[in-house]
């Protein structure tokens, strides 16, 4: 009980509201949502986003549903929506930014700036975040169906679930590769 209030003041002292108590407050969000730590959900405009089904944010994910920099010089604080569709990853420490929709199956890399709209089926990164490929284009989806280890032999795709992974086999192939 100790380590959960510990963990709930330094959340606090991070500026995180949880997921419930978002929702209390306007955010809209579909099944399997998933949310790491360090993600920072706008909370004082929280009723301006939406988040689809099978949603993952990494850690240190910041989405914004305002721009208070507009303040000082037109005395308002822009708003906008943001919308999330389903089935989206969100890489580590992204920032979305107001009047942006993310469509589905997208992938955001780490450290993105997402600034304008994302296609459905697109994988961003950058700052601003463009696009750098389509996640399920026909040569993508061909490889994906004809192979089980791809990636120069260090990464593992596993069909329909029900299939082992070799772990001494990935562990030898790990053992084995050079990152650079």
């Amino acid at each position: 009980i100790m380590y959960n209030l510990i963990q709930n003041m330094i959340r606090t002292l991070r500026g995180e509201v949880s997921t419930k108590k978002l929702k209390k407050m306007g955010l809209t969000v579909g099944s399997n949502f998933s949310r790491q730590g360090k993600c920072i959900i706008d909370p004082s405009h929280c009723w301006l986003i939406d988040i689809g089904n099978d949603v993952t944010l990494a850690t240190g994910v910041y989405i914004l549903a305002h721009d208070a920099s507009t303040t000082k010089v037109i005395d308002y604080t822009k708003i906008g929506r943001v919308t999330i569709g389903n089935n989206v990853f969100v890489g580590a420490y992204s920032i979305i930014l107001p009047n942006v929709t993310i469509g589905d199956n997208c992938v955001i890399g780490a450290g993105s700036v997402v600034s304008k709209d994302v296609p459905s089926g697109s994988v961003v990164a950058g700052n601003p975040a463009k696009i750098i490929k389509y996640r399920y284009d026909s040569e993508t989806i061909n490889f994906l169906e004809n192979t089980r280890w791809w990636d120069k032999d260090i990464s593992w795709l596993i069909k329909n679930k029900e299939c082992m992974i070799d772990l001494e086999r990935l562990k030898e192939v790990l053992k084995n590769s050079s990152n650079g």
